[in-house]
């Protein structure tokens, strides 16, 4: 169970009672807010997508969404988000509880600017019913971010 990996990663360094672990579904950004009770753009939502046949991670805001042209001139290429299908067996976690923390290995974790904006985020923690409150220094820290780029857009 992927949660298991990621209270195991946190472990290590003493976060690992951070975790909140919810009733209800935070598969997505309005229901991770409700469970949380914090607002939608504070959801540290991972997306997942492959970059020349490589996995990549993005947290974005749970406000904006992929800037196709954004995406493109970043990394020269289109977006291609992976399958439903594929998302677990690549990266680690399944959908609804992608997260940076314990993945598998090779894959580049990207933060996206529009997070920059706030003093703590949620992602998730493994699980479609869970995450962990962090800071952005902390984020950073735990994340292994490869850097920070600006790739999103506010959802219209």
């Amino acid at each position: 169970m992927s949660i298991e990996r990621v209270k195991e990663y946190f472990k290590k360094y003493g976060m690992d009672g951070r975790i909140l672990e919810f009733e209800v579904s935070s598969a997505t950004v309005e229901l991770a807010a409700k469970a949380v009770g914090t607002a939608p753009e504070r959801i540290a939502k991972t997306m997942s997508f492959t970059v020349e046949e490589q996995p990549i991670l993005i947290l974005l805001a749970g406000d904006v969404k992929i800037d196709n042209p954004k995406y493109k001139a970043e990394f020269h290429t289109k977006a291609k988000m992976l399958s439903f299908d594929e998302v677990e067996a690549i990266i680690g976690h399944g959908v609804g509880g992608v997260c940076p923390f314990g993945i598998n290995e090779g894959i580049d974790v990207y933060l996206d600017e529009s997070l920059k904006r706030f003093e703590t985020v949620f992602p998730a923690a493994g699980s479609a019913n869970s995450a962990i409150e962090l800071t952005i220094e902390e984020l950073e820290r735990y994340s292994n971010f490869k850097k920070w780029i600006d790739v999103s857009k506010t959802i219209a």
